[in-house]
């Protein structure tokens, strides 16, 4: 009897698959329709394909202004190495291949979530693409033909795997590789060494943890050299001067960057909160690395994986709206974790587009924010504080020292 009720559940579940893929596909038809319909201009894929036209021609990269809109180039080297393919195809295919690409790179994102959280299931991955392609980091990385889906996904790669066999030589590559891409992720190595000093000071191994950001920091450096030797003089002006330069990036006070800097900057008038966003953005950088650490230490991974990544969106100088796709695991830790409302309040905050319902654009506007545009251009950022503060209350007790790292994989 047990066999034939457990036959009837595995035909059930086959049967829902399908119809959860067959909806996401018309999700994301609907949601390509809508992106053709709005005739969006995916400048960000266009200044990638600038850059590596750039670097193949032996050009200055960072002098590079691209697209009518004269973007400059901002990643490190290595990115632009890269993105020397993209410059294969025309640009209609590459718009169609980025916008595919991304897409793809959705379902691979919730599934590594969901995986992360310990809710796997193959009908809940295309569910959850479904909705969450729908919502405002998602469209908009899309929209420009960003790499933040990208990103995003090699680090939960890295970070939800279980240790065994080629995890051990491959640990840190996800992590080492987006960073050198892209500067915001290099906190998770920070947060694994940081982890592994803490748990030997108190008197426990911290190996693994060490381990792994010996194995991130080997993977950067790796790839930061490998775009020294192609491209020594903008490797040498990157990290010399260009890194230092935030205002390269676009006006601070601009609602779209939802980081502690934007927030400080609308609130003060100014366009340069300076020493103010510096203190801070350090203390920030303090509490949600002790957070993380501390929730890691009590093998609460998931928890300490989104309180790693928030803090890093919080802390960049410039963390724009669709930096910040890491709200689908952070809503899916909070749903499965019991946290229902705050899963739907955060979940409606990131699908409410509204950064862009206060003034923005032409004139710098947001420089003069009344109190209510300012509390609605800071809802990404202050949803992120409150997960922090939310962070420690979720935690359980202290385990004892030597079952600290054994429990960090269960969840």
């Amino acid at each position: 009897m047990s066999a034939f009720v457990t036959l009837i559940a595995f035909s059930g579940a086959r049967r829902r698959v399908p119809v959860a893929v067959g909806a996401c596909l018309v999700s994301f038809t609907a949601f390509w329709l809508a992106q053709q319909a709005a005739h969006v201009s995916m400048v960000d894929v266009m200044v990638y394909r600038a850059e590596g036209a750039t670097v193949r021609a032996g050009g200055d990269l960072y002098a590079l202004r691209a697209t009518a809109t004269h973007l400059p180039t901002t990643y490190p080297p290595f990115a632009a190495l890269l993105f020397t393919a993209l410059t294969l195809p025309d640009t209609g295919t590459l718009r169609t291949l980025a916008t595919a690409g991304n897409l793809a790179l959705l379902v691979v994102l919730v599934r590594l979530s969901l995986k992360l959280v310990g809710h796997a299931r193959a009908e809940t991955t295309w569910w959850v693409a479904a909705l969450a392609v729908w919502c405002e980091p998602v469209w908009t990385t899309l929209r420009y033909g960003q790499v933040n889906l990208l990103l995003a996904a090699l680090v939960l790669w890295d970070l939800s795997r279980r240790p065994a066999g080629a995890y051990v030589r491959w640990a840190g590559a996800g992590l080492g590789l987006a960073a050198a891409v892209k500067l915001t992720p290099a906190l998770f190595p920070v947060f694994l060494l940081t982890t592994g000093v803490v748990a030997r000071l108190r008197g426990g191994d911290g190996g693994p943890w060490l381990r792994h950001a010996r194995g991130a920091t080997a993977a950067f450096a790796g790839a930061t050299l490998l775009a020294a030797a192609v491209l020594p003089y903008d490797s040498w002006r990157f990290w010399t001067d260009i890194v230092f330069r935030t205002d390269r990036v676009g006006h601070a006070e601009a609602t779209a960057n939802q980081a502690l800097r934007g927030v400080l900057a609308r609130l003060l008038h100014t366009p340069d909160p300076g020493a103010l966003w510096v203190a801070v953005a350090a203390a920030v950088a303090a509490l949600g690395l002790a957070v993380a650490v501390v929730a890691e230490l009590r093998g609460m991974r998931p928890w300490a994986v989104c309180a790693c990544a928030v803090t890093a969106l919080l802390i960049s100088p410039v963390s724009w709206t669709h930096h910040w796709v890491w709200c689908v695991p952070l809503v899916l830790l909070l749903w499965t974790r019991g946290h229902r409302s705050a899963a739907l309040g955060t979940a409606l905050v990131f699908c409410s587009y509204v950064p862009w319902w206060v003034p923005h654009g032409t004139g710098r506007p947001e420089l003069h924010q009344t109190g209510a545009q300012l509390t609605l251009s800071a809802l990404y950022a202050g949803a992120g504080a409150l997960f922090l503060a939310l962070t420690p209350t979720s935690l359980p007790k202290p385990r004892p020292r030597s079952d600290a790292r054994q429990a960090v994989t269960k969840e």
